[in-house]
């Protein structure tokens, strides 16, 4: 059994590490400041490669895979945490459940444009009414009138929606069905009409890369952008977040570390009492556990992304890892924040950012609790968390 990263990955690891040391860290602080999205950035980070491992090369991919998927999304997270949200937008939540699920029409029209960075994309699920219960509280409606649907209703936490070219959308086309009465969209807001998204204001979080409350009045889709059949949104929504689990995951795995990064560097340099405040014994226990979280944490992330490349079923490994990873990264973020005492409420250090985006992740492709449900389930027996195959076009898997 060989641990190590294969020398490729690793590679684009190092790619991804110099990215957002060149590209990212001496341009954020102009794009928070003019708050304009950073579509230059956005390209760069296609053009590179950084969002196309998990599809073919005959769509502009790199088939890298998903372990590949798992180590850029935790480089890019551990430097620019602001920048992780692109990950599940261009690389995995948006193109990639088009990919699994669209027509090879769909598939050629809108997935190049989306790992290249050309085209933002957009995954829009939770409304105003509840996250986790996605089914029960969906209340957006898409009616058919011929050869198109016009959908009503609003969304809330939808990332990249301000900026968006291509997007799914999920609506009820029957609202007696409960959750088999979901059906997933294409959806392309700025080519028509009544799509309207508002920026959500967010403390410690980036206002360029913002979720948004999103807004729908009779916003016409077209019958060939439907994403699979009436009826299996879904089946194609709960697929989708067992791939955005993994970049999610990943991002808490990379923000845990950073907090670890922050925190060696900040506990050679603080002097009390004549000497570091890394040779003080609490401080070397809060760093001893941030350590060996992060590093049980990398081993369950890359796992999953292993077991995918494989094309065996993940919803165990992913439910796990993000939990797993999420609860390290918020025990490193409270620990960053003990060790620098007041200076972590201060502007200089990162600390209340990496707190921010920790809660933040912590929420996103499913909560915590929510998490433990499916492990607690799966451990006992009710349910086995692998019931159900899961899609993955690129390995072969779940067709």
């Amino acid at each position: 059994m060989d641990f190590t990263l294969p020398p490729e990955i690793d590679a684009i690891g190092e790619t991804a590490r110099r990215f957002a040391e060149t590209e990212i860290l001496p341009n954020i602080g102009a794009y928070e400041a003019s708050g304009d999205f950073p579509y230059t950035i956005i390209e760069k980070m296609g053009a590179t490669g950084l969002f196309g491992a998990s599809f073919p090369e005959n769509l502009g991919g790199t088939d890298a895979g998903f372990l590949a998927v798992a180590v850029i999304s935790e480089e890019i997270s551990r430097l620019a945490p602001e920048f992780g949200y692109a990950l599940n937008m261009q690389a995995m939540t948006c193109p990639f459940t088009i990919y699994n699920w669209g027509t090879d029409d769909q598939v050629s029209r809108f997935v190049p444009d989306l790992i290249a960075g050309r085209k933002i994309g957009m995954f829009a699920l939770s409304e105003p009414g509840g996250g986790s219960d996605a089914a029960g509280a969906m209340q957006t409606t898409a009616v058919r009138d011929g050869d198109v649907y016009r959908l009503n209703g609003s969304k809330q936490w939808i990332t990249f929606a301000h900026a968006c070219d291509t997007g799914i959308l999920f609506a009820k086309t029957d609202l007696d069905a409960g959750h088999r009465g979901i059906t997933a969209f294409i959806v392309e807001p700025k080519s028509v009409a009544g799509f309207t998204a508002n920026p959500i204001p967010m403390s410690g979080l980036s206002n360029v890369l913002s979720s948004n409350a999103v807004f729908l009045d009779d916003f016409v889709v077209p019958v060939e952008n439907r994403l699979g059949a009436e009826g299996e949104g879904f089946k194609i929504a709960m697929n989708a977040l067992e791939y955005g689990r993994l970049t999610v995951s990943a991002r808490a795995l990379g923000l845990a570390q950073a907090c670890l990064d922050e925190s060696v560097r900040y506990a050679n340099e603080r002097v009390i009492r004549g000497q570091p405040i890394g040779q003080y014994q609490m401080v070397q226990h809060l760093i001893a556990d941030m350590a060996v979280n992060v590093d049980a944490a990398r081993m369950m992330v890359q796992r999953t992304g292993w077991l995918m490349d494989r094309g065996e079923p993940s919803t165990r490994a992913t439910s796990r890892a993000k939990y797993v990873a999420v609860n390290a990264a918020k025990h490193a973020a409270a620990s960053a924040a003990e060790i620098f005492a007041g200076y972590a409420l201060a502007d200089e250090y990162p600390i209340k950012k990496f707190t921010a985006y920790v809660n933040m992740l912590a929420v996103g492709e499913g909560t915590p609790n929510v998490q433990r449900i499916l492990i607690a389930e799966d451990a006992l027996g009710t349910k086995n968390a692998n019931r159900h195959p899961v899609k993955n076009r690129l390995r072969g898997a779940g067709d």
